[in-house]
Protein backbone atom coordinates (compact mmCIF):
# COMPACT_ATOMS: atom_id res chain seq x y z
CA UNK A 1 0.00 0.00 0.00
CA UNK A 2 1.12 3.54 -0.84
CA UNK A 3 2.32 5.89 1.97
CA UNK A 4 -0.77 7.77 0.85
CA UNK A 5 -2.20 10.56 3.35
CA UNK A 6 -5.50 9.37 5.07
CA UNK A 7 -7.99 12.13 5.68
CA UNK A 8 -9.91 11.96 8.72
CA UNK A 9 -12.63 14.19 10.55
CA UNK A 10 -11.93 15.13 13.95
CA UNK A 11 -14.56 12.57 14.93
CA UNK A 12 -13.30 9.91 12.51
CA UNK A 13 -9.82 10.53 14.29
CA UNK A 14 -11.26 9.90 17.43
CA UNK A 15 -13.20 6.60 16.30
CA UNK A 16 -9.85 5.01 14.92
CA UNK A 17 -8.01 5.76 18.20
CA UNK A 18 -11.00 4.33 20.19
CA UNK A 19 -10.44 1.08 18.37
CA UNK A 20 -7.08 0.61 18.40
CA UNK A 21 -7.29 1.16 21.95
CA UNK A 22 -10.16 -1.49 22.21
CA UNK A 23 -8.19 -3.77 19.90
CA UNK A 24 -4.95 -3.13 21.81
CA UNK A 25 -6.26 -3.31 25.16
CA UNK A 26 -10.11 -5.69 25.78
CA UNK A 27 -9.36 -7.94 22.45
CA UNK A 28 -5.53 -8.83 23.03
CA UNK A 29 -6.84 -9.98 26.57
CA UNK A 30 -9.28 -12.03 25.42
CA UNK A 31 -7.19 -14.05 22.75
CA UNK A 32 -4.37 -14.39 25.70
CA UNK A 33 -6.95 -16.22 27.38
CA UNK A 34 -8.07 -18.13 24.98
CA UNK A 35 -4.97 -19.10 23.71
CA UNK A 36 -3.85 -20.16 27.35
CA UNK A 37 -7.39 -21.67 27.90
CA UNK A 38 -6.27 -24.23 24.72
CA UNK A 39 -2.71 -25.17 26.32
CA UNK A 40 -4.54 -25.97 29.19
CA UNK A 41 -6.21 -29.12 26.59
CA UNK A 42 -2.40 -30.58 26.15
CA UNK A 43 -0.63 -31.29 23.09
CA UNK A 44 -0.69 -28.24 20.91
CA UNK A 45 0.33 -29.70 17.95
CA UNK A 46 -3.16 -31.12 17.36
CA UNK A 47 -5.58 -28.72 19.01
CA UNK A 48 -7.73 -26.93 16.85
CA UNK A 49 -8.60 -24.37 19.62
CA UNK A 50 -5.35 -23.52 20.30
CA UNK A 51 -4.84 -22.84 16.29
CA UNK A 52 -7.76 -20.87 16.19
CA UNK A 53 -6.60 -18.48 18.75
CA UNK A 54 -3.33 -17.94 17.17
CA UNK A 55 -4.94 -17.46 14.18
CA UNK A 56 -7.01 -14.81 15.36
CA UNK A 57 -4.03 -13.26 17.32
CA UNK A 58 -2.23 -12.59 14.17
CA UNK A 59 -5.60 -11.11 12.34
CA UNK A 60 -5.68 -8.85 15.48
CA UNK A 61 -2.41 -7.92 15.50
CA UNK A 62 -2.49 -6.85 11.77
CA UNK A 63 -5.69 -5.24 12.09
CA UNK A 64 -3.82 -3.05 15.04
CA UNK A 65 -0.84 -2.16 12.62
CA UNK A 66 -2.91 -1.66 9.78
CA UNK A 67 -4.58 1.06 11.98
CA UNK A 68 -1.81 2.54 13.46
CA UNK A 69 -0.39 3.14 10.38
CA UNK A 70 -3.65 4.75 9.24
CA UNK A 71 -2.92 6.99 12.38
CA UNK A 72 0.20 7.99 11.67
CA UNK A 73 -0.46 8.52 7.65
CA UNK A 74 -3.43 10.74 9.14
CA UNK A 75 -4.18 14.27 8.31
CA UNK A 76 -7.34 15.58 10.56
CA UNK A 77 -9.78 18.21 9.04
CA UNK A 78 -10.91 20.33 12.24
CA UNK A 79 -14.33 21.61 12.05
CA UNK A 80 -12.73 24.97 12.25
CA UNK A 81 -10.93 24.90 9.23
CA UNK A 82 -13.35 24.07 7.49
CA UNK A 83 -15.28 26.70 4.61
CA UNK A 84 -18.48 26.96 3.24
CA UNK A 85 -17.54 28.46 0.07
CA UNK A 86 -16.89 25.34 -1.56
CA UNK A 87 -17.29 21.60 -0.88
CA UNK A 88 -14.46 19.86 0.86
CA UNK A 89 -13.63 17.59 3.08
CA UNK A 90 -15.73 17.76 6.45
CA UNK A 91 -18.54 19.83 5.06
CA UNK A 92 -21.42 18.32 4.27
CA UNK A 93 -23.41 18.76 0.57
CA UNK A 94 -26.87 19.24 -0.13
CA UNK A 95 -27.56 18.17 -4.04
CA UNK A 96 -30.28 18.07 -6.22
CA UNK A 97 -30.58 15.71 -8.96
CA UNK A 98 -31.56 17.60 -12.06
CA UNK A 99 -33.26 14.49 -13.39
CA UNK A 100 -35.71 13.66 -10.83
CA UNK A 101 -35.80 16.81 -8.97
CA UNK A 102 -34.75 14.99 -5.82
CA UNK A 103 -32.67 16.34 -3.43
CA UNK A 104 -30.18 14.53 -0.82
CA UNK A 105 -27.32 15.15 1.32
CA UNK A 106 -24.03 13.48 2.03
CA UNK A 107 -20.89 14.13 4.52
CA UNK A 108 -17.96 14.38 2.53
CA UNK A 109 -14.75 12.39 4.29
CA UNK A 110 -11.59 10.81 3.33
CA UNK A 111 -12.07 7.08 2.20
CA UNK A 112 -11.20 5.51 5.69
CA UNK A 113 -14.33 6.58 7.01
CA UNK A 114 -16.82 6.27 4.24
CA UNK A 115 -19.85 4.60 5.10
CA UNK A 116 -22.78 5.54 2.29
CA UNK A 117 -25.65 4.01 4.67
CA UNK A 118 -24.82 7.01 7.21
CA UNK A 119 -24.17 9.40 4.16
CA UNK A 120 -20.72 9.78 4.72
CA UNK A 121 -19.46 9.68 1.64
CA UNK A 122 -15.85 9.44 0.36
CA UNK A 123 -13.77 12.61 -0.77
CA UNK A 124 -12.30 9.70 -3.85
CA UNK A 125 -15.55 8.18 -5.05
CA UNK A 126 -16.70 9.04 -8.20
CA UNK A 127 -19.25 11.72 -6.80
CA UNK A 128 -16.87 13.31 -4.33
CA UNK A 129 -14.54 13.66 -7.04
CA UNK A 130 -17.60 15.72 -8.49
CA UNK A 131 -18.46 18.05 -5.82
CA UNK A 132 -14.83 18.65 -4.22
CA UNK A 133 -14.06 22.42 -4.75
CA UNK A 134 -16.93 23.36 -6.23
CA UNK A 135 -19.48 26.06 -4.81
CA UNK A 136 -23.51 26.13 -4.34
CA UNK A 137 -25.23 27.07 -7.87
CA UNK A 138 -22.80 24.63 -9.80
CA UNK A 139 -23.60 21.96 -11.76
CA UNK A 140 -21.42 18.84 -11.69
CA UNK A 141 -21.64 15.39 -13.77
CA UNK A 142 -20.55 12.35 -12.53
CA UNK A 143 -20.52 9.50 -14.62
CA UNK A 144 -22.34 6.32 -13.97
CA UNK A 145 -23.18 3.39 -15.83
CA UNK A 146 -26.30 4.59 -17.37
CA UNK A 147 -25.09 7.59 -18.58
CA UNK A 148 -24.28 10.71 -16.66
CA UNK A 149 -25.83 12.19 -13.93
CA UNK A 150 -25.99 15.58 -13.65
CA UNK A 151 -26.71 17.39 -9.46
CA UNK A 152 -26.66 20.88 -8.48
CA UNK A 153 -25.25 22.19 -5.12
CA UNK A 154 -28.01 23.53 -3.26
CA UNK A 155 -26.09 23.87 0.23
CA UNK A 156 -22.81 23.79 2.05
CA UNK A 157 -22.79 23.71 5.83
CA UNK A 158 -19.56 23.38 8.13
CA UNK A 159 -20.89 20.41 10.44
Amino acid sequence: MPNKEVLLTEDGLAKLQQEIEHLSTEKRAEIAERIREAREFGDISENSEYDDAKNDQAMLEQRIAMLQERLRRARVIKSTDVTTDEVSVGTRVTLRDLETDEDFSYFLVGSAEADPTQQRLSNESPLGQAVLGHAVGDVVEVPAPAGAIKYEIVKIESV
